[in-house]
């Protein structure tokens, strides 16, 4: 995720005027002012329905040209001080009510500028523009906080999972040094790559990226356990741009392997497949549980999955889903949460075809 700035900083405290949604909620906006203004000066009994349409020409004339000249203007704005992009967008808005409300009275007929209306129509944006100005820096503030406090919370939950993760990895070196140092030198250089995910900014990484880090991990736990681990990958086609929270594969490998694989004798084969279908992404992941006469490991306090949950809460919200079950002598973990899929690679993504790989 990339470093945050804070609003002070920063100019970018407008909304997307170039969005429809955008234009249409200031039009909106501008012709409840314009009602207001009616009747604030005639009532509401006699309306005067002329009154609200000279009204309603003027406002939407200044709303609509302020937006069409601030839409392109907002990635200069947000390169500048919030002073200067305050001060720039202001100064916009007063002009265009000038400009305006000159060009206005000469449409309809008028012989000579009314120089009392157009300072009267200057002094009403005035209020209102700064006004409207003001909501938009406050909502991005808050917007800000709130990001802010995600980034805050996603690396409080990562930061968790490290020490578990990486003194596990350190563990699976230390018995090689000694009997194997050429094999520990290629575990060395893989728990290096394994060390920079672990220690980077937390964020999201491309799930071909999420897949390689699981496979150096696993060629890590395979010389430890030997022919007791095996694995089968089923990955299907997945778009390049599918993108996935750093470390959430690899964490539940982990489990499986070692409540799964590690206490059973003649170890057992953990299958993991990934696919992209309908725009979701789901992660299933299975591995085979202890036998009743087999000795279990030491139970785990579920701190990694309640993690997992956490950051793809973070993520994702109420679109993001796990669940982990023991299914018959099977434990099943299955992950879902949403991808964005170019339609030209929906159709392959859901052909069902798999890339069936053993091993690591």
């Amino acid at each position: 995720m990339k470093s945050l700035r804070t609003i002070e900083q920063r100019g970018d405290f407008l909304p997307d005027l170039c969005k429809v949604q955008a234009v249409f909620t200031l039009v909106i906006g501008g012709e409840l002012l314009a009602l207001a203004l009616v009747l604030a000066d005639s009532g509401l009994h006699p309306f005067s329905w002329e009154q609200l349409g000279n009204v309603s020409f003027l406002v939407q004339w200044v709303v609509l040209l302020s937006a069409g000249l601030l839409c392109p203007l907002r990635p200069f704005l947000s390169r500048h001080s919030l002073l200067l992009a305050g001060f720039l967008s202001y100064s916009i808005v007063l002009l265009v009510t000038l400009g305006s409300s000159i060009v206005g009275q000469r449409l309809m007929g008028g012989a000579a500028v009314d120089w009392w209306a157009v300072g009267s129509h200057v002094l009403l944006a005035a209020i209102f523009g700064g006004i409207v100005l003001r909501y938009f820096y406050i909502q991005q503030q808050l917007l800000t906080q709130e990001e802010a406090e995600l980034n805050a919370r996603i690396q409080a939950l990562q930061s968790r999972i490290r020490p578990h993760f990486l003194f596990n990895c350190m563990n699976s070196i230390v018995s090689l040094i000694g009997s194997d140092p050429d094999k520990a030198e290629r575990v060395v250089e893989d728990l290096s790559d394994l060390f920079r995910a672990s220690l980077a900014a937390p964020g999201q990484v491309p799930i071909t990226q999420e897949l390689n880090l699981c496979r150096q991990y696993i060629r890590i736990e395979q010389l430890r356990l030997g022919p007791r681990l095996e694995l089968q990958w089923r990955v299907g086609d997945l778009p390049e741009h599918c993108t996935i929270p750093s470390l959430l594969l690899q964490p539940i490998i982990e489990n499986a392997i070692y409540h799964g694989i590690q206490p059973r004798a003649q170890g057992g084969t953990v299958e993991i497949s990934v696919e992209a279908r309908d725009n979701q992404l789901t992660i299933v992941v299975r591995n085979p549980l202890p036998k009743r006469n087999e000795p279990s490991v030491k139970p785990g306090n579920r701190v990694a999955m309640e993690n997992i949950r956490n950051r793809l809460a973070a993520y994702y919200g109420e679109r993001a889903s796990v669940r982990a079950e023991p299914q018959g002598e099977i434990f099943t973990t299955v992950i879902r949460c949403p991808v964005a899929i170019e339609p030209a690679q929906q159709q392959s993504t859901g052909s069902g075809r798999y890339r069936i790989i053993r091993g690591a």
